[in-house]
């Protein structure tokens, strides 16, 4: 077996993430032994020994109809969220009554989490920051009287995690998960990260698409026409784009790619090195979840705008790089709500 990026075990991090234990589902459906996947995972042997014992689950063999014992990372999963609510952390608010009042009204007001924490961490009168993710987190554990997801302005569903799970994909089991995104760039407080998706013609319609690359903060667009879904035609089009830039400015631009599990952004070995200097890295790729096309929301609604130009089942083919720049260019002048009505382009200045 080719093993992962192998790292010695130092003991720091004892907790096992969701990817960990969905490697060694992998490994250990492929005969690795334990102490190979301690090493390939960077934990201790009996760290993997206890949690094979915790994702145990017996199934039927349907030729033979004799029980056996496999390792289920759902089921290690689910035991590991159930032991951690046992404990009880505390809450971010603490006893602050005040500030939790103050959520559930805004929130029973018809704002969004993202809306709430956004004016509580610029206002002057409380002082807990608190991210949108936390007070999901809240509405998940029912922590409000009153408030509920029923109230959120846009109706979000709320999934029921004791049946189903965001796993990633086996077939990318090597990439960084978008669970391992840092913060700051999920909460859209730095310039410089990027979503990218294929926008592909209708079947029968030749094998051209467009690459297109949005940022998370400012919304700006990148359109680049492309002449097949491959691997190698997306690593084409950012070899380019850096070798116009230059290494150090491209890193610059573009800290970070989040992206699908498409086969056309899998070798994000490739995406990410550089093609300038050697052995040096010039972006980060991160991998969204499986059918969950709402973690690349801003270059999902980006991709609707651009089949206001380009409807689906169009031969994208017909369409010249000039006609695309000058998509490109209207996507980028048009004011937007969500900016204060102001433009992409005005705002990655105003930013920069």
């Amino acid at each position: 077996m080719g093993h992962l990026n192998c790292s010695k075990y130092d003991g720091k991090n004892k907790h096992l993430t969701y990817k960990d234990r969905l490697r060694i589902e992998v490994m250990i459906r492929q005969g690795v032994s334990t102490k190979e996947i301690g090493i390939n995972i960077g934990k201790h042997q009996r760290t993997v020994q206890r949690e094979l014992k915790r994702g145990k689950i017996q199934q039927l063999n349907g030729t033979t109809w004799e029980y056996y014992h496999i390792y289920d990372a759902d089921t290690a999963q689910r035991k590991y969220l159930l032991e951690m609510e046992a404990k009880g952390p505390s809450l971010k608010i603490g006893k602050d009554h005040r500030l939790c009042n103050h959520i559930e009204s805004e929130l029973k007001a018809g704002k969004s989490p993202d809306v709430i924490a956004y004016e509580i961490g610029n206002s002057k009168d409380f002082t807990v920051n608190i991210c949108t993710k936390t007070i999901y987190n809240y509405l998940d554990k029912n922590i409000f009287l009153d408030a509920d997801y029923g109230d959120l302005p846009y109706g979000h569903y709320k999934k029921d995690k004791s049946r189903c799970m965001n796993r990633p994909s086996y077939k990318n089991s090597n990439g960084r998960s978008i669970e391992e995104r840092p913060e700051e760039v999920n909460e859209r407080k730095e310039l410089g990260h990027w979503e990218m998706d294929l926008v592909v013609g209708g079947k029968g319609k030749g094998n051209e698409a467009l690459l297109t690359i949005t940022e998370r903060v400012a919304k700006r667009e990148i359109i680049k026409k492309i002449p097949d879904k491959t691997q190698q035609s997306v690593i084409n089009v950012l070899d380019k784009m850096e070798r116009r830039m230059g290494r150090v400015r491209f890193k610059e631009m573009f800290k970070s790619f989040t992206v699908d599990n498409g086969s056309e952004f899998l070798n994000s070995s490739e995406i990410e090195r550089s093609c300038l200097s050697n052995n040096k890295q010039r972006t980060m790729v991160y991998y969204a979840h499986p059918y969950s096309a709402y973690e690349r929301g801003t270059n999902e609604n980006m991709n609707r705008m651009i089949r206001r130009f380009i409807p689906k089942g169009a031969d994208i083919s017909q369409y010249t790089h000039r006609e695309i720049k000058r998509i490109e260019n209207w996507l980028n002048n048009y004011p937007r709500k969500i900016l204060g009505y102001k433009t992409p382009l005005e705002i990655y200045g105003e930013v920069a």
